[in-house]
Order: structure tokens, then C-alpha cells, then sequence
């Protein structure tokens, strides 16, 4: 999904967010991307049958679980592990499927945008969010400029920064 609106339209509608695979351990991406997305208004639920809380919420075994309407079904799962998560997500109603970076299941997608829901794959809701909607900093980025052209000190370009040890 390259569709900036369409991006935009789904983080500004979709507001409870079932988290599949959501970890209690706080150095953990998906805690990290949960914690943002609690403290920027969403209601956030996590699915792991490991925890019975986390971040304060209670912790659900699966998404049939939830007793209430979810908008968007967030997965951190391996791909392998999408298709019966998608599967539940066009059974609770849900309205999107968002498979974060480093997950894609094309089949997934497929049977969910037959079904009507949105779908995004490969994107991370936390740096979307932020470069949408102006939480850069929050999620890491705190340069206070952000450009695609490398910056010039005193009249000369900055050095790139290279790894491999040989400059």
C-alpha cells in the first residue's frame, strides 16, 4: 500500500486496534508501536495467550475473544502465521488488517480485500502514524528537519556516515 490518503484515512478511522502477537517485554517492537499507539488516543487490545495484561490491557487469547468491535487487526506474527489471523479478522468484523514490516502474506491480503476490509503489509502503524500525523520525534526521529538532501555545514556537505570500517 502506497496510497498516502488511504494510509491517512485508516490511522484517522480506525481507532481500536487488536494487537496479534503484542509482547509484555518492553524492548520488544510490537510493545513499542502499542505504547505509541495508546498514548496517541487509540484503544489498543492485546492478542497473545502468553499474558493475561499488558500495558494495562487485558490480554485476550484470540481475536474471536474480544467482546468488543475492533477497526484494525495489527500482526506481529511471522507470514507463515497470517492467513487464520486474517481469517478471524474478516470473522470479528474487523475493518483492516495491517501486517507490520517484515510481514507479508499475499494470500492474506487477497482474502481480506475480497472481503472488504483494508489492507496494508509490510509497514510499521507506529512510523506511519508518525510521519503522517507529526509524531516523528515520539517514534525515534529527532532531528527537527527532516530531508532527503544531506545538510551543509558552514558551506560544505556533511560527511555520510559508512560503515565497513574503510573511510
Amino acid at each position: 500500500m502506497d496510497d498516502l490518503d488511504t494510509l491517512r484515512r485508516i490511522l484517522a478511522t480506525h481507532r481500536t486496534i487488536a494487537v496479534v502477537g503484542l509482547s509484555a517485554d518492553w524492548f520488544r517492537p510490537s510493545y513499542f508501536a502499542a505504547k505509541y499507539m495508546l498514548d496517541h488516543g487509540y484503544t489498543v487490545i492485546p492478542v497473545n495467550p502468553k499474558y493475561p495484561e499488558i500495558l494495562g490491557c487485558k490480554a485476550y487469547a484470540s481475536l474471536r475473544d474480544i467482546p468488543v468491535g475492533v477497526d484494525m487487526v495489527d500482526v506481529f506474527r511471522k507470514p507463515a502465521d497470517v492467513l487464520p489471523i486474517a481469517r478471524e479478522a474478516i470473522e470479528i468484523g474487523a475493518r483492516c488488517l495491517w501486517q507490520q514490516l517484515g510481514v507479508v502474506n499475499l494470500e492474506a491480503d487477497a482474502i481480506v480485500r475480497a472481503a472488504g476490509l483494508d489492507s496494508v503489509m509490510d509497514r510499521c502503524v507506529k512510523i506511519e502514524h508518525g510521519r503522517l500525523f507529526g509524531g516523528l520525534g515520539w517514534a525515534g526521529v529527532d532531528t527537527k528537519v527532516i530531508s532527503a538532501k544531506r545538510p551543509r555545514w558552514n558551506g560544505v556537505l556533511a560527511p555520510v556516515a559508512r560503515s565497513g570500517g574503510a573511510s
